[in-house]
Order: structure tokens, then C-alpha cells, then sequence
């Protein structure tokens, strides 16, 4: 069975900020420690460390919330899936909401 480990990371950031935890744990990868950096020098979490426990390597995701309690992620969307990559022009790109958006695109070769 083939999965999907960035949209399994963005499944599981998202369940928990839904969940209002002040943490989320992933399994690590190098690819999920490059995004968790991206996403901490954004400013959309607060940190990331990475750990080892029983044998295996995992991704503590310490989430960001703003001083009402409210997540500063409000959405997650993978845009490209593997199979197929999606590309799209600056101009469609959607609009961010009061100018807290990032979109993050692999170059054409990947990361």
C-alpha cells in the first residue's frame, strides 16, 4: 500500500489544531523536518524538535495560537498530489487572507 507521507502530515497538523493541541506528534522524515522549518520561519508554529522513542524518529509540532485562542493555521491543502504535479500562474494563484497566506511550490524537479 502506496500512502502519501506529506499529505499524512498535513492530515495529522491539521486534526490536531482542530483538537486545540498545543502540540502534534509526526513520524520524521527529511521532508516533513524542511516543511515544519518552512512553517516555523513563517510563523505559523512556534517550533518544531525532532525526537527519537522506541526506536523511531518523530517530529514534535509545538502549534501557534493567537492571544484569543484561535489557531493561526486555518487551512491546510495539499495542492499537488505525487501522481500528478499541479503548476499554476502567479496571477490564479488564490488570494491570502488579510496577507497571512504562504504557498509553498516544489521546483519542477522536486525537493
Amino acid at each position: 500500500m502506496n500512502t502519501d507521507p506529506i499529505a499524512d502530515y498535513l492530515t495529522r497538523l491539521r486534526n490536531g489544531i482542530m483538537a486545540g493541541h498545543d502540540a502534534v506528534v509526526v513520524p520524521a522524515s527529511s521532508m516533513k523536518e524542511r516543511l515544519s522549518a518552512i512553517l516555523k520561519q513563517e510563523g505559523y508554529i512556534h517550533g518544531y524538535k525532532a525526537v527519537e522513542h522506541g526506536g523511531r524518529n518523530y517530529i514534535i509540532i509545538q502549534v501557534k495560537y493567537v492571544k484569543t485562542g484561535e489557531p493561526v493555521i486555518h487551512g491546510l491543502k495539499r495542492i499537488s498530489s505525487p501522481a500528478s504535479a499541479s503548476m499554476w500562474a502567479p496571477r490564479r494563484s488564490p488570494r491570502s487572507r488579510a496577507g497571512l497566506a504562504s504557498r509553498s511550490s516544489p521546483p519542477p524537479r522536486g525537493c
